[in-house]
């Protein structure tokens, strides 16, 4: 069986699907005992995580933001042009204001001569009437007088030089003649009032995630700031007396602490904003102290490290009246919990790096996203460059790196503490569970990173 063949309904695979028909309460010691002894699916995880994260971040509120602080967010209202842009015609290049009448018979072997009777810089104010005739030197952006309907570009003319001149008049500038060497029809290189967007019409859709060229758009109408999606408030939490800051001396038996800055970062990139990070060792106490902190500054909280089967995990210790702790059939990032603290989703990840990026791109970021207002990422599947085995009885969430021609191969072995392979990686290939083969050429769905 392929990886293709194991997912009829590749949209299904996209993201959380349909909540179920209950949603999660909050769970006791005994239903965790329950949720714990049998291994869940993928898919059931991310419903029921969907479930919890749902209502939280439903009806984000609106922010009113200056648009130095409006990149990457997400617009809540369609924006309107205040005004008409262009508001008043402009030209389109440096050259000459005339009246296309004027120049309507103009070769380079008989130039129209026009003597020049004013210069128009770019700048305020409204020039004079140009006379039948006559030509006006003209800036780029600079007001297209009333009496004149085209611009003749200087390169088309026999101006000696175009810059102010140095000491006495040259031709081409104020007082001397012009000879205009090409014809210029009605409207040629002037910019007419509303030809970008009238007043009243649409200039940004709702939803539109706001890039540069949007906020150029914005400040061209004169719009000072936007109303746009409030992120989600996210807290990331970190444990174990084993991981330490990077910067500081890292004794034998510890390792530097790769997951608050790593889900801090996949947060914010998800469209949140990382409201509190923090690191605890493997007392309860502390840890239940810093969740509390989390809880009240948070919509979402976000733990790594101390959910697995070993004696120190301090999250479940501290944790377990309140988060379900299973085992999902994924590889990596198997052991997972969810639940509330004090009021607020909390979604308990492994410890192992890799593990905790794939956790969080599997069950997080979609729910952040959303939330977020960001579009759906749509399904992609690419050929595989190699074979792959994978253990039938867990979906395989392997590192892979996009090729040409709509490749994809894997890079790094299949251990969650292999993260500088991570590093190596643009997209996670997924192997559905029930999947013991994919063959070389054959199609697999990739999450990229």
């Amino acid at each position: 069986m392929t990886a293709e063949q194991a997912v009829p309904n590749a949209e299904a695979r996209s993201g959380p699907t349909a909540p179920p028909t209950a949603a999660p309460t909050a769970p006791g010691a005994q239903h965790q005992q329950a949720a714990t002894a049998r291994r869940v699916s993928v898919e059931q995880h991310r419903r029921e995580v969907e479930a919890l994260l749902g209502p939280a971040l439903a009806d984000r509120r609106v922010e009113h933001v200056a648009l130095v602080d409006a990149l990457d967010r997400v617009l809540a209202a369609d924006l309107l042009a205040p005004v008409d842009l262009p508001a008043f015609r402009s030209s389109q290049m440096d050259g000459y204001a005339v009246r296309s009448a004027d120049v309507a018979g103009a070769s380079d072997g008989s130039p129209v001569v026009l003597p020049v009777v004013a210069e128009i810089p770019a700048g305020p104010g409204t020039p004079a009437v140009l006379a039948p005739g006559t030509a006006a030197r003209i800036m780029t952006g600079a007001v297209v007088p009333e009496g004149s309907d085209a611009v003749v570009p200087v390169e088309d003319t026999d101006a000696v030089r175009f810059g102010a001149p140095a000491t006495g008049a040259v031709r081409g500038s104020v007082g001397t003649e012009v000879g205009v060497l090409a014809p210029r029809g009605t409207g040629e290189f002037v910019r007419d009032v509303g030809t970008d967007v009238r007043g009243g019409g649409p200039v940004l859709a709702a939803g539109t995630l706001l890039g540069p060229q949007h906020l150029a758009a914005a400040a061209s109408c004169g719009v000072p700031a936007l109303d746009v999606r409030a992120r989600v408030r996210v807290a990331v939490v970190s444990t174990g007396t084993e991981v330490v800051e990077p910067g500081q001396v890292a004794a034998i038996g510890q390792v530097y602490d790769a997951n608050l800055h790593g889900l801090a970062a996949a947060a914010r990139r998800a469209g949140a904003d990382v409201v509190l990070t923090g690191r605890t060792g493997d007392d309860p106490r502390d840890l239940a102290a810093l969740l509390a902190r989390a809880a009240e500054e948070a919509d979402v909280v976000l733990t790594s490290g101390g959910v697995s089967q070993g004696a120190y995990e301090v999250v479940k210790d501290t944790l377990g009246e309140d988060v379900v702790f299973r085992s999902v059939a994924m590889q990596p990032g198997g052991p997972q919990g969810f639940g509330t603290r004090h009021g607020t989703p909390v979604l308990t990840f492994p410890g192992n790096p890799v593990s905790a990026q794939v956790s969080f791109a599997v069950f997080a970021r979609p729910a952040l996203e959303r939330a977020a207002g960001r579009p759906e990422r749509e399904v992609e599947w690419r050929r595989l460059a190699g074979a792959i085995d994978s253990p039938p009885a867990k979906a395989q969430m392997l590192r892979g790196r996009l090729g040409p021609g709509g490749t994809v191969e894997v890079v790094g072995g299949a251990g969650s503490h292999l993260v500088a392979t991570m590093a190596a990686a643009d997209v996670l290939i997924e192997v559905p569970e029930g999947v013991a083969r994919v063959e070389e050429g054959e199609s697999v769905r990739v999450v990229r990173l």
